[in-house]
């Protein structure tokens, strides 16, 4: 690290779960965002001010004036423009350092693989049961940990899933391919705007400890969050030994 990085980053070097080594550990370290909305803006905000030095950003979306209730990322200026684009340019501004890739597309099995296998860590910020599955599927077979959050109306959730333990469920454990929920859109039900700040926030913190190496992550829990009453519960998850995605993997 350079002068300048050790005094932009100086409040993280002087926790001691972080320090100097946790801090260069983020600065060489790629993440994968897929989503620039609502869940996705205070992602790639905290990780671009967090130091983590390289992050690709997925979104086939464009800003649209209905988005600036809650996607902290864009502003008026960039109606219109892709959000993947929109949010690039937004982190650049904040932290030049932080080597944006934004990709203005909607994933396939393909690209997913090929993007997960090359990142440290994957944030889904997805608005869609399809997309997070196949996001889910990449991670599992690539063995990279996902960071999952949803949240619609005023009800969040966010939970880990880290294929390098062997315990650890995936997503489809908790929540099948084939038992879809039924699909509800921030359009058509409404978000109220902070919920999104809270559950991509601590997305965003979940991935920063797993990528410096600290403290314990939410792999194997299901956190939920009821914002009208702003009340927080918790449910251990745990594998499910035929799930079609992970069932493979031996159990310990």
């Amino acid at each position: 690290m350079n002068d300048d990085q050790l005094l932009r980053y100086s409040r993280h070097i002087l926790l001691d779960d972080i320090g100097i080594e946790g801090q260069q550990r983020l600065l060489d370290a790629h993440a994968l965002v897929i989503g620039a909305g609502g869940l996705g803006s205070p992602v790639l905000l905290y990780l671009a001010t967090a130091g983590v030095g390289r992050i690709t950003v997925m979104d086939d979306d464009t800003v649209d004036l209905t988005n600036l209730q809650r996607q902290i990322v864009h502003d008026l200026s960039r109606v219109g423009r892709p959000k993947a684009e929109s949010a690039a340019t937004a982190v650049g501004r904040i932290n030049p350092e932080v080597r944006m890739q934004p990709l203005v597309q909607r994933a396939d099995a393909r690209q997913l693989a090929e993007l997960v296998a090359a990142a440290d860590v994957v944030l889904d910020c997805s608005d869609n049961f399809a997309t997070r599955q196949a996001v889910n599927a990449a991670c599992v077979r690539a063995g990279k940990p996902l960071v999952a959050g949803a949240a619609i109306g005023f009800d969040g959730q966010l939970t880990v899933v880290d294929p390098r333990r062997p315990e650890a469920p995936c997503y489809a454990c908790v929540f099948p391919a084939d038992a879809p929920p039924e699909e509800v859109r921030c359009a058509t039900m409404g978000v109220f705007a902070p919920l999104v700040g809270i559950i991509g926030s601590m997305q965003a913190a979940e991935a920063l400890k797993l990528l410096a190496g600290v403290g314990s992550s939410l792999a194997g829990r299901l956190q939920m969050l009821d914002a009208r009453r702003m009340e927080w519960s918790e449910i251990r998850i745990g594998r499910t030994p035929g799930c079609p995605v992970c069932g493979s993997r031996p159990l310990v």
